[in-house]
């Protein structure tokens, strides 16, 4: 149900750490999970230390596209950095949607660092039971 649409990413976002924080032009990459549950897909995404406001989810025909900001942490002015290992800056990330999926009704949860977007299944995606009618007569089609 979903594909991915850069066969790069992994490459890009050990690259982006090497190179430093993303830009809104030039994104971080951002881990996430995608499993089903029952009659909706599940999206988990990483972005620990990002407040909820600062989380932007939009999606157009089927792009789910997800950005989130990690600003720095005011400091007091005699702070002095000794290590500063955790990103700063933009995260993102777009995956495509298969059209099974109703783009229409996505719930976003957030807690504990994580974006839960959960996605339902479109109802003409779910298997369904077709009856067979038995009729007494024959028809026949002439043409």
């Amino acid at each position: 149900m979903l594909m991915r649409t850069d066969p790069f990413r992994e490459l890009d976002r050990l690259a982006q750490q090497l190179v430093g924080p993303g830009t809104w032009s030039k994104p971080s990459a951002m881990p996430m999970d995608a499993y089903r549950e029952g009659d909706e897909y599940v999206v988990a995404f990483d972005v620990p230390g990002v407040t909820a406001d600062a989380i932007d989810i939009d999606v157009e025909r089927n792009m789910l596209t997800v950005r989130a900001e990690r600003r720095p942490v005011a400091k007091a002015d005699d702070a002095q950095m000794e290590l500063s290992e955790r990103p700063l800056g933009v995260f993102s990330r777009q995956i495509v949607l298969a059209d099974t999926l109703d783009t229409e009704h996505i719930k976003a949860d957030y807690d504990a660092g994580v974006l839960t977007l959960r996605i339902p299944i479109a109802e003409r995606a779910k298997p369904r039971k077709i009856c067979i009618g038995v009729g007494t007569g024959h028809k026949e089609i002439s043409g």
